[in-house]
């Protein structure tokens, strides 16, 4: 079938939005005289048991999403790792106090002093700067590969050490897609574990489908979707990954607030239908950015200009919210800033994936190891939110207007 980007940033969360909304709820456990829609918050520490018995029956359980001590997860956490799980397509989630700690977690897990990690160029930056100031203590060596090369050259990147690599796609601010499943048939020819950032795709891109080992959330973003807490979430799709992922996150003690959890299953059960218009509206105004006299090139995906935009037709089934504009030259940085200070709906921050759109100017943010050929100029990242989408572009259109053609 033959879809048009329009139709494709929307397809998959039609598909996925009835699981949203009737996973990870005990509807089979409605009592006669009636239940709350949602599921009850448990906060606790200490579980008790009837008997010594009992509570040493529950050794070797640590595997199975049950709550055991409250370091070790609460209800609501199990519960969310369970929806994760299925939302990804893989076997077990582990959930994790912030996206970035999903990041972290399953290096320290699956590498050891003497092993070399290659990362994307475009990785999520303090994922680099966890690789170069961490890891590389522990005697972990770390190099990277540029975003926009084929799998055949990254073959050049790799060392007879290499155990990881970790890759992003897109790729953050710059938006680069990966062939995904010819670079884990790389991988797993060299005997090598492929991690994939998949926050841009949740729940448009399968990674278990295209070969990932494992795959990381910052439920912070999309998954959550009201900016008001932090999350993560690490995903395998086999027992032998999971129990080694398990193993490293109990030793950490690393666990994540019931509080948190709770209010990331009550996101999810909105994330279609939220996802759905912002995937919409975003790719309308990043067409009309397209067309600005004062932009060289915009950033997204579902664009046939964007590097990679074939594979996103052949492996996603729906887009983002978030891409990025690139000036033409000689447009200056303090120029972009007089125009992102104009907007009235657009808030400056640093994340996204929540119902309010954002802007962030991302001139001294891209710290690459190789040339950037795809920001030539000052640039600026977008997130759109849930309003409507002709307010949005008429307020980008009145700031151009102030800032350029006044």
């Amino acid at each position: 079938m033959n879809l048009t980007p329009e139709e494709i940033v929307s397809i998959g969360w039609k598909a996925l939005s009835t699981l949203l909304v009737t996973s990870g709820r005990h509807t089979e456990s409605v009592s006669e005289k009636g239940s709350f829609v949602n599921d009850p918050l448990h906060r606790g520490s200490t579980v008790i048991y009837p008997s010594v018995a009992a509570m040493r029956n529950t050794a070797g359980q640590q595997y199975e999403h049950q709550t055991l001590y409250g370091a070790m997860g609460s209800p609501n956490q199990h519960e969310l790792e369970k929806v994760i799980a299925l939302i990804e397509g893989g076997s077990h989630s582990q959930i994790v106090s912030s996206g970035l700690t999903a990041c972290t977690v399953p290096l320290l897990a699956f590498l050891s002093a003497g092993d070399h990690c290659l990362l994307i160029d475009s990785i999520y930056g303090p994922t680099k700067r966890f690789s170069e100031k961490v890891m590389k203590k522990f005697g972990v060596e770390i190099s990277y590969y540029p975003a926009d090369i084929s799998v055949d050259e990254i073959k050049n990147y790799i060392q007879p050490n290499t155990k990881v690599i970790f890759t992003e796609s897109p790729g953050s601010h710059t938006f680069e897609i990966q062939d995904i499943s010819a670079l884990s048939k790389l991988a797993h020819q060299h005997d090598i574990k492929l991690f994939l950032d998949n926050t841009w795709g949740i729940g448009v891109f399968k990674p278990f489908d295209h070969g990932v080992d494992v795959s990381v959330q910052a439920l912070t973003k999309y998954g959550n979707g009201h900016s008001d807490l932090v999350l993560g979430a690490i995903t395998v799709n086999n027992d032998a990954d999971w129990h080694i992922l398990r193993d490293t996150s109990i030793a950490l003690g690393e666990v994540a607030g019931p509080d948190a959890c709770w209010l990331t299953l009550r996101g999810l059960r909105t994330l279609g239908a939220r996802l759905e218009k912002q995937s919409i509206s975003a790719l309308k105004i990043a067409q009309w950015c397209q067309e600005q006299p004062e932009i060289e090139r915009v950033l997204h995906p579902a664009l046939p200009s964007c590097h990679g935009h074939e594979i996103w037709k052949r492996d996603f089934t729906g887009a983002s919210s978030v891409f990025t504009i690139v000036f033409k030259q000689p447009i200056t940085t303090q120029q972009v800033i007089d125009m992102i200070e104009k907007l009235e709906f657009f808030s400056i921050g640093a994340s996204w994936g929540g119902y309010e759109s954002l802007v962030l100017l991302t001139d001294g943010e891209i710290y690459r190891n190789f040339p950037n050929k795809l920001i030539s100029g000052s640039a600026c990242r977008l997130h759109i939110g849930l309003e409507n989408t002709e307010d949005l572009i008429t307020d980008l259109n009145h700031s151009f207007i102030a800032t350029w053609r006044s």
